[in-house]
């Protein structure tokens, strides 16, 4: 649904949860006035429009048209690229977010709608098979606050799962049995980079449960399925609403609002609680927010998400993923209490973090 170029006037409007929207950025990193950020950046991308290149191919290799397709989708990056880098630009700054942009709006330029539909359908189907023993396994800790400790472990070793990121992508093209246990083994151990889980567990312990939370999801398969859907059941279990938004638009291989629903009524088959919440008492909601790429901009969220968000007086923000916590949002400011939960999966930012590959960010903000 997104187009290139300026969005259409009303679709979009900024998020109340922000501290100060006039003072809001969502770039951690400025490429124009980081002069190693843009030397490490711009050389990874132009590798990764390779790698996006011939997913774009894969995906489409029954149609004669494909491979001229996609040279121009590289062509086209690689001067879009090279035109951002010498600075002739449109704007004063320029974060990740924009390059990943460029891409994302590359591949629907050249008919490339969504290269990872078929692997994420996939993983899907694969994970859902697993979510009840997945909820078994946590119903089994009976003490709340270890539970709460491995759901939030469990979102993090999710989060992995991600196309976008070369770390991953060496491991999962080589290793078929890599599952959500082997990467809960591969996750860094506490302390963690960014470590403000005890602050989190002492809130889901001793105090009241939230009213109503809003989660920005990441990648679909194991990291939804298996992180991400046991944390929403378990802030359900809480009486606490949940608004759980996706992209409208496709990007990489993250989960976006059509797959969201249809992997939501299949969770549903494998679990009453999701089903009440779902069907029934409507306290879990889906939306999808119509940004391109998978970064994060709240003062450009879907109208109707932005409605919801004040509607229901959300009290708690669950920010998942690379692009939506570390490239945007991780020294965002907002009005209610804030997790915010990645893995970082690229050395040179996990170094800039002081951290390494693999480093856990758990950014918990009262």
């Amino acid at each position: 649904m997104g187009t290139e170029g300026n969005p259409t006037p009303g679709r979009f409007s900024h998020c109340t949860l922000l501290a100060n929207a006039e003072a809001y950025n969502p770039d951690t990193l400025d490429l124009y006035q980081d002069p190693e950020a843009n030397q490490y950046w711009f050389a990874c991308f132009n590798e990764m429009v390779l790698k996006f290149e011939r997913q774009a191919l894969a995906s489409q290799s029954k149609d004669a048209t494909a491979a001229a397709r996609a040279q121009s989708f590289r062509e086209h990056c690689t001067q879009m690229l090279v035109q951002l880098q010498e600075g002739k630009r449109q704007s004063d700054t320029l974060g990740i977010r924009n390059l990943l942009e460029v891409i994302e709006s590359a591949l629907r330029k050249f008919g490339f709608d969504d290269p990872w539909k078929e692997q994420k359908t996939i993983e899907n189907r694969a994970s859902i098979d697993m979510l009840n023993q997945r909820l078994l396994q946590l119903d089994n800790i009976i003490c709340r606050r270890e539970r709460w400790a491995e759901i939030v472990r469990g979102v993090l070793a999710g989060n992995m799962f991600d196309w976008g990121a070369q770390a991953v992508t060496k491991i999962l093209e080589t290793n078929n049995g890599f599952g959500l246990q082997q990467a809960l083994n591969r996750i860094q151990k506490r302390p963690w980079l960014i470590d403000d889980l005890d602050g989190w567990l002492d809130k889901m312990e001793h105090e009241p449960p939230h009213k109503c939370a809003t989660i920005f999801t990441d990648n679909a398969g194991i990291d939804f399925v298996l992180g991400i859907v046991p944390l929403v059941r378990e802030l359900l279990k809480r009486d606490t609403k949940v608004l759980l938004c996706a992209t409208l638009n496709p990007a990489i291989n993250d989960i976006t609002y059509s797959e969201l629903v249809r992997a939501i009524v299949e969770c549903c088959e494998e679990c009453d609680i999701l089903r009440d919440a779902y069907s029934k008492n409507h306290r879990l909601l889906l939306f999808g927010n119509d940004q391109i790429g998978p970064c994060l901009d709240f003062r450009m969220l879907s109208k109707d998400l932005s409605e919801a968000i004040e509607q229901n007086n959300v009290d708690l923000l669950i920010i998942v993923g690379m692009a939506r916590a570390l490239h945007t949002n991780l020294y965002a400011k907002f009005v209610c209490e804030t997790l915010k939960l990645a893995v970082v999966k690229n050395e040179w930012l996990a170094k800039r973090l002081g951290g390494e590959t693999f480093s856990v960010v758990c950014k918990y903000e009262r």
